[in-house]
C-alpha cells in the first residue's frame, strides 16, 4: 500500500490484489466460469494445496487488452492468461488453515456466523422451505466444523473458443489440476452437489449469441430475465489509472458538485472515485477511518470480504406475470401498442429498459426510441447510463422509486431534500462480480439464474444493508413493507409493486398496482469468504500468521 498526500492519489499494489476483486472477468473477455469448493481435513495438507497454485493465482496486475471496457494498461503489461485463479476462504476454513485463534476473533461478526446462519436478516427463509431447498454442496454450513462445510472457493474464468462457444481447453486442464492434487496428497476434497447438474463445481457462463452469417458465438451481458447487466459498478480510488478513472468515475463515483441540471451531472470536475477503503482493506474509507480488520494488518490490508449468492432466477414465472399484466397496464397507462406496453412494464420493475437505457434518462418508450436513435456507438452509450439523478422525479412518475436500480442504488434520494442524499448511499456502494448459469439435467430439469459475487470492505454495513433495508423492506422507497419487485422476497401473497400515475396516461392520477407478485429469484446457496492479498495467502501458506 502507498498513502500519499491528502491532495495525491492512493497508489495501489496491483500484484498484491487478486485480480478478482478489481476487475469484472466477465467484462474483459473471460465469459465463462467455474466455482469449485473445498473442505480441509488436514491443514498441512491444506496449505500445501495453496503452496501448489500460489504462483498461479491471477493478480490485479493489468493485462493488455483491445477491449474498450477494460482498464489501459502500460505497454510493459503481460499478456492476458486464457484462465484466471483466485481464491477466497470462510471463516471455518480459515480455521481449518490455522490462522491463529487471535486473529481470527477480530474478524466481524457477520464473516463468523455466516450467510446460511443470517438469512432471516438476509430474507433467504422466505418462500417457506427455502433454506431446505439450498443446493446439496450448502446443507453443512450450519455446523461449525461440520465434516463437508465449504473451506475454499477456487474461482476460475476462461476465455472462450468463438466457433464453439465452449470455455478454452486450460480451463479443463486447471480444473483437473485441481483434482489431481485432492486425489494425490489428500487432505482436501472437493464438495459436490450443484443444483441439478452432476458436476462438482458450479458452472457459470455469459449468455450467448450466435452470429447467423459466421456462427460464431458472442458473450452478451444479459440476465435471463432479458435485461442488460452489470452497468453501474462504483469506481474507487486506485481502481483505474487517472486517465481512466476520469472517464469512469462520473454517475459512478461520488458528487461533490451542485445537483443542478444534466450539465452539472456530465461534469468530471463535479465526480470524484469513492474512498478505497469502502472496498479494500488496510484503507481510510468514506467516513476517513480505516475498516475493521484482523490482525496483523499485513494479513488484512489488499484483503476484502465477499458474498457469493447463486441466485435462481424463474423465468417463466417472471415472463407469465408480465403475460398477464401487460393489457390492463396498457389500458391504464393509456398506451395502445402492447410491444411499447410491454417494454415500458419492463422498465419499470427494472428502473431501465431492458438494454440498460435508464427511465431516468428516457422517461417513456417514445424518449427511449429517440435516445438509441441518437447514441448509436456502444462506448458512447455506455457512458450516458451511468450519468443521472433522480431530483427531477422526486415521486416517481418516471422511475417508480421502489423499482430494482433505484431501490439498490438511490442516488440522490435519501437526503431531507431531493438531491442531497448521495453522502448516505456512498456508504452502501458494492462491487458486483459473477456470471449467469444454465443447467439441465438428464431428466430435463432446468435451473437459470445468476452467480453473484459481492465485493466489499463491510458485509453488515453494506451489502446486509443493501439486501435488508432497500431490497426486502420499503420505507426509503415510500413503499411500507413491499419489497424490490424482482429480487425481493415474498413472506406473504399481498406483497405489491406502485407504478405511480403517467403524465400522459388517462384518469385521475390512480397509480397501477401489480399486486400478488409471486418469488421471481430464489436464493440456492452462498457463503461470506475472505479474499486475502498474496501476501495473506502466502502467510496462510507457509502457516506464519502473528497476530501480535
Amino acid at each position: 500500500m502507498s498513502i500519499v498526500g491528502e491532495n495525491e492519489r492512493i497508489a495501489l499494489r496491483l500484484a498484491d490484489i487478486q485480480g478478482n476483486i478489481l476487475n469484472a472477468y466477465g467484462k474483459q473477455g473471460f465469459p465463462k466460469g467455474r466455482a469449485i469448493f473445498l473442505h480441509v481435513d488436514d491443514g498441512k495438507k491444506g496449505r500445501a494445496f495453496l503452496e501448489e497454485f500460489y504462483d498461479r493465482v491471477t493478480t490485479a496486475v493489468r493485462w493488455k487488452s483491445d477491449n474498450p471496457y477494460a482498464p489501459k494498461a502500460e505497454t510493459s503489461a503481460p499478456e492476458r492468461p486464457p484462465v484466471t485463479l483466485n481464491f477466497a476462504f470462510t471463516f471455518d476454513g480459515l480455521a481449518a488453515l490455522g490462522v491463529p485463534i487471535k486473529t481470527l476473533s477480530m474478524m466481524p461478526a457477520e464473516f463468523l456466523q455466516g450467510m446460511r446462519a443470517r438469512a432471516p436478516i438476509l430474507g433467504d427463509i422466505s418462500p417457506k422451505g427455502a433454506l431446505d431447498s439450498w443446493d446439496e454442496v450448502w446443507k453443512d454450513q450450519t455446523e461449525a466444523g461440520g465434516k463437508n462445510a465449504v473451506h475454499i472457493m477456487a474461482l476460475l474464468n476462461s476465455k472462450m473458443n468463438p466457433v464453439t462457444g465452449n470455455p478454452v481447453p486450460e480451463l479443463d486442464e486447471l480444473t483437473e489440476d485441481i483434482r489431481s492434487v485432492c486425489n494425490a496428497k489428500g487432505g482436501v476434497r472437493i464438495l459436490q452437489g450443484h443444483g441439478v447438474g452432476a458436476a462438482d463445481y458450479q458452472d457459470m457462463s455469459a449468455r450467448l449469441m450466435q452470429d447467423p452469417q459466421t456462427g460464431h458465438f458472442k458473450p452478451v451481458p444479459l440476465e435471463h430475465f432479458g435485461y442488460v447487466d452489470g452497468i453501474s459498478d462504483p469506481v474507487f480510488e486506485g481502481q483505474f489509472p487517472p486517465e481512466d478513472e476520469a472517464v469512469r468515475k462520473v454517475g459512478n463515483g461520488k458528487f461533490k458538485g451542485h445537483l443542478k441540471d444534466q450539465e452539472e451531472i456530465e461534469d468530471e470536475a463535479n465526480w470524484e472515485p469513492l474512498a478505497t477503503g469502502e472496498f479494500l482493506l488496510g484503507y481510510p474509507d468514506e467516513a476517513k477511518e480505516m475498516p475493521p480488520a484482523a490482525r496483523p494488518n499485513l494479513f488484512s490490508t489488499n484483503g476484502t470480504f465477499m458474498a457469493y449468492r447463486k441466485l435462481q432466477e424463474n423465468v417463466d414465472d417472471f415472463d407469465d406475470y408480465i403475460d398477464k399484466t401487460v393489457p390492463e397496464f396498457a389500458k391504464v397507462y393509456g398506451i395502445e401498442d402492447e410491444t411499447a406496453a410491454r417494454a415500458t412494464l419492463l422498465a419499470k420493475f427494472s428502473g431501465r429498459w431492458q438494454d440498460g437505457v435508464p427511465l431516468a434518462l428516457a422517461k417513456n418508450y417514445e424518449e427511449w426510441v429517440a435516445f438509441n436513435a441518437k447514441y448509436k456507438d456502444d462506448v458512447t452509450k455506455r457512458k450516458k447510463l451511468s450519468r443521472f439523478i433522480y431530483a427531477d422525479d422526486e415521486h416517481g412518475a418516471a422511475c417508480p422509486a421502489s423499482s430494482h436500480t433505484r431501490r439498490v442504488h438511490p442516488r440522490d434520494m435519501l437526503g431531507p431534500t431531493p438531491g442531497s442524499g448521495t453522502i448516505l448511499v456512498n456508504r452502501r456502494r458494492i462491487l458486483r462480480r459473477g456470471l449467469p448459469y444454465d443447467a439441465t439435467n438428464d431428466t430435463g430439469d432446468r435451473e437459470r439464474g445468476i452467480v453473484m459475487l459481492i465485493c466489499c470492505a463491510s458485509l453488515e454495513r453494506q451489502f446486509e444493508f443493501v439486501q435488508q433495508q432497500w431490497i426486502n423492506y420499503g420505507m426509503d422507497s415510500n413503499a411500507g413493507n413491499d419489497t424490490c419487485p424482482m429480487l425481493g422476497s415474498r413472506s406473504t401473497d399481498d406483497l405489491k409493486f406502485v407504478i405511480p400515475h403517467a403524465t400522459q396516461a388517462d384518469g385521475e392520477g390512480a397509480p397501477y398496482i401489480c399486486s400478488k407478485l409471486p418469488q421471481f429469484v430464489e436464493t440456492k446457496g452462498g457463503a461470506y469468504f475472505f479474499v486475502p492479498s498474496m501476501t495473506s495467502l502466502r502467510m496462510m501458506t507457509i502457516g506464519v500468521i502473528d497476530p501480535t
